[in-house]
């Protein structure tokens, strides 16, 4: 039976999930607390990179600055993305001030970016609406 890696959103323990269960449904084996909630998740660069290397699932990261108009304005459309995107997405928000280096590492020169990442397919930026962003990252998945 073959299972894919899912990084625990509150403990980042790494759980496996057989395939055949609903990953909307499952629940960590460390913390107990569902490994899908709906909301983006806030990382730091150690956080990032667990997400990133350990788990299956694409990584939609939003790099974001708390003084960037269009940031505040696609944080809402953000969280919608995450009820329907997720479990096949995990979604994160990256501060890049509190982040220099991470966002550094993937060249982020404008906000907000968006990166489909697990070895960054895609990369988009600007504000956008929930069904322009939805088409987007379906369209690497």
């Amino acid at each position: 039976m073959s299972s894919i890696q899912i990084v625990c959103p509150q403990c980042d323990a790494i759980n496996r999930v057989p395939a055949d269960k609903p990953a909307a449904e499952a629940k960590c084996g460390k913390c107990h607390r569902d490994l899908f909630s709906g909301v983006p998740l806030e990382l730091n660069t150690k956080r990032f990179q667990r997400h990133l290397r350990h788990g299956d699932i694409p990584l939609l990261a939003d790099f974001w600055a708390a003084w960037c108009g269009p940031c505040k304005m696609m944080a809402p459309v953000f969280v919608q993305a995450a009820r329907q995107l997720q479990p096949q997405v995990r979604l994160a928000k990256v501060n890049t001030e509190a982040e220099q280096a991470l966002a550094a590492r993937f060249n982020i020169m404008s906000i907000p970016p968006w990166c489909c990442t697990r070895t960054e397919q895609a990369r988009i930026s600007g504000a956008m609406d929930l069904q322009r962003l939805l088409a987007w990252t379906r369209q690497y998945l």
